[in-house]
């Protein structure tokens, strides 16, 4: 099976457009029944309102597809940064408005582990964890832990990385960890020989398409109006430097 595809029986064929700027990333993509049909991201700081109408005009455009064609919006909902999930969503509600069509949310954490798994071959390993981590700030990461099938095995949280995080786990398992703020753990995650850090890996819309077909197919929509991100924690304005 290709990358980027997942197949489903018996479901109506569904055109979606999936948004991700939980990070420094924006990223949209276009789906169709599981198959990712066109995508376009950017890794920049502070370029989601500039980029994300643009980048959907675009990938619209590249399939040969139409606003009215749109069976659902697919939003990244968080945990991530305050200002790019606050886009992100208004953008997607927007959209669901106008086109009087359904809302999907899918937790970032848990988009991130999908990617993950349909860029890796991990054949079920029992014994390996996946621990996706978004950067919060200083040494505070937005973390989660899931099996080898993307099953969540701990909850979302905001966690302060020591050398002594997760060594409950790592006392039986082999954990893989990835995400910006991952990389941003190295020095002290790294000394651990069950530890593997992925550098590189990057949150897209992509990722967005195992979890908007199936949510699409169950009709697991949010309410356009009152939905809000998963912030997790409140938002902290800092001071303007001189």
């Amino acid at each position: 099976m290709a990358t980027g595809t997942i197949r489903y029986l018996e479901i109506d064929m569904s055109l979606i457009l999936q948004i991700e700027t939980a990070t420094t990333v924006c990223s949209v993509a276009l789906s169709e029944n599981g198959s990712v049909l066109a995508h376009k991201e950017v890794q920049q700081r502070n370029i989601h309102a500039e980029a994300i109408t643009v980048f959907i005009d675009e990938i619209l455009k590249d399939a040969g597809k139409q606003y009215h064609e749109l069976k659902a919006v697919t939003v990244s909902c968080g945990p991530g940064s305050y200002t790019g999930l606050r886009i992100g969503i208004s953008v997607a509600k927007g959209l669901c408005f106008a086109l009087d069509i359904p809302l999907i949310a899918v937790e970032t954490l848990e988009a991130m582990t999908d990617g993950l798994i349909v860029q890796n071959t991990f054949d079920d390993q029992t014994d390996l964890l996946l621990c996706p981590m978004i950067d919060a700030r200083r040494m505070e990461v937005f973390t989660a832990v899931f099996n080898a099938k993307g099953e969540r095995i701990r909850p979302t949280s905001a966690e302060i990385i020591d050398e002594n995080s997760f060594d409950d786990l790592l006392k039986t398992h082999k954990i893989i960890f990835f995400g910006d703020g991952a990389v941003k753990c190295s020095e002290v995650l790294g000394k651990n020989p069950y530890v593997q850090i992925i550098p590189g890996f990057l949150n897209s819309a992509v990722h967005l398409t195992k979890k908007a077909t199936e949510k699409y197919g169950s009709k697991s929509f949010e309410d356009v109006a009152y939905f809000e991100p998963y912030y997790l924690k409140d938002f902290i304005a800092g001071k303007k430097a001189n």
